[in-house]
């Protein structure tokens, strides 16, 4: 019986320390998004400030790549 609850002990103390490392990945891996979504967000912003400074291109007259 003593040996049955040490086992229920170990497994609980594993289980605790899975979870702790589990929150601590989620954690970092939230960050990580937050920063991420920042950069997009501001190559976003850079991209459409190019755009609109950007004049309309005929492409009519333009050569292929090919030429």
């Amino acid at each position: 019986m003593q040996a049955a609850l040490e086992q229920i002990e170990i497994k609980i103390a594993y289980l605790e320390r899975t979870t702790v490392e589990l929150s601590d990945v989620a954690f970092r891996q939230h960050r990580e998004i937050q920063e991420l979504q920042a950069q997009v967000k501001l190559l976003q912003q850079r991209l459409s400030s190019v755009q609109t400074l950007e004049e309309p291109r005929d492409l009519d007259h333009e050569r292929p790549p090919h030429y």
